[in-house]
């Protein structure tokens, strides 16, 4: 697995440069979902135990009408679907 990730693993949302580095959360605050890296999206990749609380917190924002949290970021031709496509697969 590659230790660096420039997607949010929440989201998809993959414009805000490394959210992850090294293996190491950067802190960023994701501009769509406003997930910041190290807190809302730890896990280990491929357990269930690791994945329950992204999918979770995934499924709380979707459930919400997945609201940007920099609404002025948010591109004219946004697609939740394509965007969701974008979360590497290991945290799906």
């Amino acid at each position: 697995m590659d230790m660096d990730e420039e997607h949010c693993r929440i989201c998809g949302y993959g414009e805000d440069g490394l959210t992850w580095e090294s293996g190491w959360p950067t802190a960023g605050i994701c501009s769509c979902c406003g997930t910041e890296s190290g807190i809302g999206d730890m896990g280990e990749p491929g357990t269930w135990e690791g994945l329950q609380g992204i999918r979770n917190y995934r499924g709380y924002w979707v459930g919400n009408g997945a609201r940007w949290h920099s609404p002025s970021l948010r591109p004219k031709d946004w697609d939740l679907l394509t965007q969701l496509g974008g979360i590497p697969p290991e945290w799906r």
